[in-house]
C-alpha cells in the first residue's frame, strides 16, 4: 500500500508476478491474429506478459514470431496455440450426409458461401487467403491446410526447441509434452470454462489456470465470468493460481476477477483496440463504436462457439436454420466470407472476435496506456474496496 497525491492505493501484485517474473498480474490474451510479436512485446514492456496468439503460425512463422519478439522485449512473454483433443484424437468416419460426416455437406455448404457472397456483392478472393483469413495454417510449401495432429506436434516442438518462459494451451491440454516443457523451465497454463476441466488440467501438473467465462471473446465457455472464477477457485485454487478472464476490459474488471480469488488477469478485448494489435483498422473501430449487446456467440466461423461482433455471416447460419460444421471444417465454409470482409473492409461482414465488454473501450490507443490504466485503475478499485465503510 502506497500514498498518492488523491489518497490511498494498493499496489497491484500477487503470486503470479514472482512466478511469472512480471511487474503486474495482468496477461494479455493469446489472440489468433491480433497478438502479434509488436504488442506482445509493447504488454511485455509495460510490465504484464505478453502472449503471442500463435494457434495458425505455421512452425516456422512460429519460430519467427518468438524470435522478433525476443528482439523486442528482455521480459518475459508466452506463446498460446490450440491443442483441440477432437482433433488430436482423430475420428472414425461417418457415413451419409450430417454434421457427424463434415465432407459430405461440404458441397452443399459452399453453395451457401457462395449465395451468401453474391447477395452480399463481397470481392472473390483466392484459396489461399480463404484459408488465411479463417485462421487454417499453412505448412511449408504445402499450402494451405487444415488444423491435424501432426500440425499440433511441429508447433509444440518449436515451443520446446525455443525455450519460450511461458506456454498457453488456449484449447486441449498439454499433458503430452508437460515434462519436456518443465525441464525447458517453461511455465504451462491453459484456458480452460469449466470447473471439471481446471480439475483435469490440474493432474497433468500444469502450473497454472486461466478461467474464462462466457463474457470473453473468441472461443469461450458457457458459464459466466463471476460465476466460473470462483468456483475454479474454491476446486483447484489450493493446487495452482488461477487467472481471472472474460469481459475483463478496464482496471475495475482486474479487480473484480482478484476479489473473486483470481491472482491476476488474463485480458484480450481491451488490446485489440491498440496501435500495435495486428489487426485491420476498421476492425478496431468496429470495437470502439460497440456496445455491451454488440456481441454474439457463434459457431458460424470456427465450428466452436465464439464470441463476436454481431455480423451479417453469423445471423445467415440462424435464419437459415443450418447448422455449423465442426473445427475445423468449417473454416474451409467460412474462409472466403472471412477473407471478403476483411479485404472490402466490411464491419458488418468480418468485424471480428471481441468480448462484452467493448462498450468500455472508446478509443485506438498504445498497448502501453491500455496497461497502464488497467494497472491504475485496478489499484483504485482495490483500495476502494478494502477501505470502504
Amino acid at each position: 500500500m502506497a500514498l498518492d497525491g488523491e489518497g490511498i492505493t494498493m499496489a497491484l501484485k500477487s503470486r503470479i508476478c514472482e512466478i511469472l517474473g512480471i511487474e503486474y498480474p495482468i496477461l494479455l490474451a493469446g489472440m489468433g491474429g491480433a497478438s502479434v510479436p509488436a504488442l506482445a512485446a509493447a504488454v511485455s514492456n509495460a510490465g504484464g506478459l505478453g502472449v503471442l496468439g500463435a494457434a495458425a503460425c505455421s512452425p516456422d512463422q512460429l519460430r519467427s514470431w518468438i524470435r522478433q519478439t525476443r528482439e523486442l522485449t528482455d521480459k518475459p512473454f508466452g506463446v498460446d496455440t490450440l491443442l483441440p483433443a477432437s482433433v488430436r484424437r482423430g475420428s472414425a468416419p461417418q457415413s451419409g450426409a450430417s454434421p457427424e460426416n463434415p465432407m459430405a455437406l461440404l458441397g452443399e455448404y459452399q453453395q451457401f458461401t457462395r449465395d451468401f457472397m453474391e447477395r452480399e456483392d463481397l470481392p472473390e478472393v483466392d484459396a489461399a487467403m480463404a484459408m488465411r483469413a479463417a485462421g487454417a495454417p499453412e505448412m511449408g510449401k504445402g499450402g494451405p491446410q487444415l488444423f491435424t495432429r501432426e500440425f499440433f506436434e511441429a508447433q509444440m516442438e518449436v515451443v520446446i526447441e525455443e525455450k519460450v518462459p511461458v506456454y498457453a494451451a488456449g484449447l486441449g491440454h498439454p499433458g503430452p509434452w508437460m515434462d519436456r516443457l518443465h525441464s525447458n523451465g517453461t511455465r504451462v497454463m491453459a484456458v480452460i470454462g469449466k470447473v471439471k476441466h481446471a480439475q483435469q488440467v490440474v493432474d497433468y501438473g500444469i502450473d497454472m489456470i486461466v478461467a474464462q467465462g462466457h463474457d470473453g471473446g473468441g472461443h469461450n465457455s458457457p458459464i459466466g465470468t463471476f460465476s466460473l472464477i470462483p468456483q475454479v477457485v474454491d476446486a483447484v485454487g489450493d493446487r495452482v493460481p488461477v487467472i481471472g478472464a472474460g469481459g475483463i476490459s478496464d482496471g475495475r474488471g482486474v479487480a473484480a476477477a482478484m476479489m473473486l480469488g483470481a491472482l491476476g488477469a488474463w485480458v484480450g478485448t481491451a488490446f485489440l483496440a491498440t496501435e500495435e494489435a495486428g489487426i485491420e483498422r476498421f476492425q478496431k473501430e468496429a470495437i470502439t463504436d460497440g456496445g455491451d449487446a454488440d456481441t454474439v456467440v457463434s459457431r458460424s466461423l470456427t465450428g466452436k462457439p465464439a464470441r463476436m461482433i454481431r455480423n451479417k455471416w453469423a445471423d445467415a447460419w440462424v435464419a437459415a436454420g443450418k447448422e455449423p460444421l465442426p473445427m475445423p471444417y468449417q473454416s474451409m465454409i467460412s474462409g472466403p466470407v472471412m477473407a471478403s470482409g476483411i479485404k472490402a473492409q466490411r464491419k458488418d461482414i468480418m468485424p471480428g472476435f471481441a468480448g462484452q465488454g467493448i462498450g468500455l473501450i472508446h478509443s485506438i490507443r498504445p498497448a502501453a496506456e491500455v496497461m497502464r490504466d488497467l494497472v491504475e485503475g485496478a489499484e483504485r478499485a482495490l483500495a476502494d474496496a478494502r477501505f470502504y465503510s
